[in-house]
């Protein structure tokens, strides 16, 4: 499926980049002989308890609000295949690829640290379901986010028992059942709590988590880029961005994101005009103070950053998880708790989706003033090559307002709300999966909001020095300046626009404009 490097599962904790590697870029995995070890020994304390008298939840009980049911021995596998086939009940429209991957690794994480009690087969299954590329078929809705995220992950439990419908390697929509039999594999039949600890996670909304920040560090990057962009095609000053300034309020990030723009601004023609002009009268003319979207872009792109140190750090503690209830312990003993609760996720992802909604905002606002002659210091209204004749970019400014206002009710955290289930059984829930699916989509827009402002910089730039043959700009702007270039014609009159912000979008979202910059500066960008 794959030539990346195969991921071994082993009873640590897996790494961030290795869970992108197998969710989003299909790394092979593997399990280790240690975790192999490790499930073995827990599922001997599950097999001890089959036939105890006393009732154990997910064993020999019902679950959620029935869990004061006792199930007759002869009736325990039913059990599990029933909760399988009634929970996978989600509904809407499919979910990505990568989310599904993402779920199912990370369950197959923490069934491999030995604390859930599955049979290492459980494990294989899902080990050789991700190898083979069976993707599961999963609803956007279902999951609340507390007692794991219950319909997605049931949807993937029912594949291995070769019910339901997945998606092979090749995308097609099949029965789960022809899709393991194509790849030479047998459906699982899942004994005792093994289908009880298939569900009982937060990994959906982790891997969510995990891709997320793994995106957005490439579209902060993306963002200080444009808001370099944006004050070189505004005439602006890069004196704000000085060191010792950022030293007085010394938040990492901060100092991290005015670093960025001062080396993607260095050596900028217009701006060493700016600060050498004159008015008329042999005076020097610098201009004051910038808007607040152009000299406080350090500022909040530093915030967004701080935001994602903490995200991440969460991300972190989960990986070192071992969610599911009940749990068993590093002593033999199988104890219920409360540690599929979401909480801790789905705040981390609202607090992103608040990041995200800001960022695009400032992006807005920045190329709003390229459109507005009054504020765009000589260059023609809305950038049109003859205003009134032709618009040039007014739409695509609305565009990126459209987006914004959406971003801005995306930033309402799903976290705060909570509606009871299983007849109040459960009856506190995290809506952590709904935040990740909406930071998901909140992320997407801030991707189409920056390339709409590198766009219109782009043309404004052009407009001021005729193109790149005679370009003013700083030796990496232009660097990104000829990427756009080779996907988009320069100014002119007015062109079919949809197609053009696309194909920028597609330069943005691959990453190929900052390795632009950064391979024209020598080293990365922070």
């Amino acid at each position: 499926m794959s030539q990346l490097q195969p991921v071994t599962i082993s009873t640590g904790p897996l790494m961030p980049e290795e869970v992108i590697a197998v969710a989003r870029h299909g790394a092979p995995i593997e399990l280790s002989a240690e975790s192999l070890s490790a499930m073995a020994e827990s599922r001997a304390v599950i097999d001890a308890l089959v036939t105890d008298d006393k009732p154990h939840y997910g064993v020999s009980t019902g679950f959620g609000a029935l869990a004061t049911k006792q199930i007759p021995i002869e009736l325990r596998t039913q059990l599990q295949r029933s909760l399988i086939r009634s929970h996978a009940a989600s509904s809407g429209t499919e979910v990505d690829r990568e989310v599904v991957r993402g779920l199912m690794l990370n369950r197959l994480s923490t069934m491999a640290t030995g604390r859930t009690g599955v049979r290492p087969m459980v494990a294989q299954g899902y080990a050789a379901m991700l190898n083979a590329g069976i993707t599961p078929v999963v609803g956007e809705y279902g999951s609340l986010g507390c007692s794991g995220d219950l319909a997605p992950l049931a949807h993937c439990a029912l594949a291995l028992m070769g019910e339901g419908e997945v998606r092979n390697n090749d995308g097609a929509l099949v029965p789960a059942a022809e899709a393991l039999a194509a790849a030479g594999l047998e459906p699982v039949e899942l004994r005792e709590k093994e289908g009880l600890a298939l569900i009982n996670g937060t990994d959906g909304m982790l891997g969510m988590l995990i891709m997320a920040s793994a995106d957005l560090h490439l579209l902060l990057k993306t963002a200080d880029l444009a808001a370099a962009m944006s004050i070189e095609g505004l005439l602006g000053t890069d004196s704000v961005l000085a060191e010792d300034l950022h030293a007085l309020r010394p938040h990492p990030g901060q100092i991290a994101a005015a670093a960025n723009m001062r080396r993607i601004l260095d050596g900028s023609p217009l701006i060493a005009e700016q600060k050498s002009s004159d008015n008329g009268d042999g005076h020097r003319f610098t201009r004051v103070q910038d808007a607040y979207s152009l000299r406080c872009a350090p500022q909040v792109h530093g915030a967004a950053r701080a935001t994602l140190a903490h995200v991440e750090s969460v991300a972190g503690y989960e990986l070192s998880s071992a969610i599911d209830n009940p749990v068993v312990t590093q002593d033999g003993r199988v104890e219920s708790n409360g540690n599929f609760h979401g909480a801790p996720v789905g705040y981390a992802l609202d607090f992103l989706a608040i990041a995200v909604a800001d960022l695009a905002s400032m992006s807005e606002r920045r190329t709003d003033r390229f459109l507005d002659k009054a504020r765009s210091h000589g260059l023609n209204a809305f950038l049109a090559d003859d205003p009134g004749v032709d618009s040039g970019h007014m739409i695509a400014q609305y565009t990126q307002a459209g987006i914004v206002s959406e971003l801005k009710r995306l930033a309402n955290p799903a976290s705060v709300d909570s509606i009871p289930s299983s007849a109040m059984q459960e009856d506190h829930v995290s809506m952590g999966w709904s935040a990740g699916l909406k930071l998901r989509r909140a992320l997407d827009g801030l991707t189409r909001v920056l390339a709409i402002e590198l766009l219109t910089s782009a043309r404004a730039l052009d407009m001021r020095d005729g193109g790149l043959d005679s370009s003013r700009s700083a030796p990496a702007v232009t660097a990104v300046r000829r990427e756009i270039r080779k996907v988009v014609e320069g100014p002119g009159t007015d062109r079919y626009l949809s197609p053009e912000i696309e194909a920028v979008y597609i330069l943005v979202d691959s990453g190929v404009l900052i390795e632009a910059v950064q391979q024209k500066l020598g080293s990365a960008l922070n």
